[in-house]
């Protein structure tokens, strides 16, 4: 069982970043994934547009 081998476990954190593979995912998944991070950062950025939109007005 070399997925519970820790040496395995840690080196797959090292290359990937992560515990789980990505191996085991589909593409649509890791696409899925992809654009929920890009979203995630799109409402971030949107949100901090809009505070310094509202900073700019208040003056």
């Amino acid at each position: 069982m070399t997925s519970l081998n820790p040496h395995y476990i840690s080196e797959q954190y090292q290359t990937i970043g992560e515990f789980t593979t990505q191996g085991n995912r589909s593409i649509q998944e890791n696409e899925f994934i992809a654009l929920r991070k890009d979203n995630k950062r799109l409402l971030m950025e949107n949100n901090i547009l809009k505070q310094a939109a509202f900073a700019l007005i208040i003056g």
